[in-house]
C-alpha cells in the first residue's frame, strides 16, 4: 500500500510566523517568566498541546487583571483582536504582542477605511469566529455578516453604497455567488445617474487558502482513499474536506490519529495524507507512521 503526504500541506504563512513568534518568545522567556496566548493559538488542538508542553498557557479576557500583575508576554494571535482589547491591555499595563496575520491586520484596516466613508459593510463569514469578532470591533460591530447567498439577500439593504468583505478562510466559489447576486440588486434601485461605486466587492480570501483547491482536487483524485487532519473547529478544514469530497467520497476527517480504523484501508492500495493550514507537518508524518504500522500488520497476517 502507497501511502503518501500531501506535499502542499503544512501551515500557512500566518500560522508559521505567530507559532515562529510564540517559539521565540518561550525561549527567551525560559525560567524568567510566563507566556501566555489569548485564545486558542491556532485552531489545532495537537499543535496547542505541543506548545503547551513548551511553557504556553492559554488564557481568555477574562484573565487580564490576573496576569497583568505578572509581568508576563501575552501574545495575540494570528486571527486578530478588536482595538478594544488593545485599549484594555494599556490600561491594565499589560504589553501585548501582536501576532496578527498582517493579512488579517490589512482586512481590518481596509474595513474602517470604507466604514470611515460611509458604506455599508457587508462580511462573508461566520459571526463568531474570532477573525471576525477582530474585524467587527474596528467598527463598532456595525456590519452585517452573511454566511450565504440567502442571508445576503435577506440581511443586505439595497439603498447604501455597500462594499462586500471576506473572512479570509470561507469558500471561494461561494464568495463569488454572493458578490453576483449583491452587485445586480444593489443597483438595480438606482434609475439613472451614475451607479459607478455604489457597489463594491473586494476579495479579502487568504490566497493560501483558495489557492490550495485546485490541488487538493488533483490529490483527492490520484488516491484511493484521504485522510484529512485538522482541529474540528478549523473553518479552513471544513472547507477543504467539502470541497475534495466532490471528487473523492472515500475520505476521512479526524483531529487525532487514535480515530483511525484499521478496516478503513482493506483492499486500498495508495493512501494520501493531507489536512488544513492549521495542520502541522509533524502531525502528519505521527499520522503516516501510524497507517504504516496498520499496513504492516496485515502483511504480516
Amino acid at each position: 500500500m502507497k501511502i503518501r503526504i500531501d506535499e502542499t500541506a503544512g501551515f500557512c504563512f500566518g500560522v508559521v510566523r505567530t507559532i515562529n513568534i510564540a517559539e521565540d518568545r518561550l525561549e527567551s522567556n525560559k525560567n524568567k517568566k510566563k507566556t501566555y496566548v489569548l485564545g486558542s493559538i491556532i485552531h489545532n488542538p495537537k499543535e496547542i498541546e505541543r506548545l503547551e508542553e513548551e511553557g504556553l498557557s492559554t488564557v481568555t479576557h477574562a484573565d487580564f487583571e490576573h496576569i497583568a500583575n505578572e509581568g508576563s508576554d501575552l501574545i495575540v494571535r494570528a486571527h486578530g483582536e478588536p482595538p478594544s482589547t488593545f485599549t484594555k491591555a494599556k490600561e491594565l499595563g499589560l504589553d501585548l504582542i501582536d501576532a496578527t496575520c498582517p493579512l488579517v491586520t490589512g482586512l481590518q484596516n481596509r474595513v474602517k477605511r470604507f466604514y470611515d466613508k460611509g458604506f455599508q459593510i457587508v462580511i462573508y463569514g461566520k459571526a463568531n469566529h474570532p477573525e471576525v469578532i477582530g474585524i467587527r470591533g474596528t467598527i463598532a460591530d456595525d456590519c452585517i455578516i452573511v454566511s450565504g447567498v440567502t442571508e445576503a439577500e435577506e440581511k443586505v439593504m439595497l439603498d447604501k453604497q455597500t462594499v462586500l468583505f471576506s473572512q479570509t478562510t470561507m469558500e471561494k466559489p461561494v464568495y463569488k455567488k454572493i458578490k453576483e447576486v449583491l452587485s445586480k440588486r444593489v443597483s438595480e434601485l438606482i434609475e439613472g445617474g451614475d451607479t459607478k461605486d455604489l457597489f463594491q466587492a473586494k476579495n479579502t480570501l487568504c490566497k493560501e487558502v483558495w489557492g490550495r483547491e485546485k490541488k487538493v482536487l488533483e490529490f483527492a483524485r490520484e488516491n484511493d482513499i484521504v485522510i484529512f487532519v485538522a482541529g474540528r473547529n478549523s473553518s479552513n478544514g471544513k472547507s477543504l474536506f467539502k470541497h475534495m469530497q466532490t471528487e473523492n467520497e472515500n475520505m476521512h476527517y479526524i483531529e487525532d490519529s487514535d480515530e483511525i480504523n484499521d478496516n478503513w484501508f482493506s483492499g486500498v492500495e495508495s493512501v494520501g495524507i493531507t489536512g488544513a493550514t492549521s495542520t502541522p507537518q509533524w502531525y502528519l508524518e505521527k499520522v503516516k507512521s501510524r497507517i504504516s504500522e496498520i499496513n504492516e500488520l496485515e502483511n504480516i497476517q
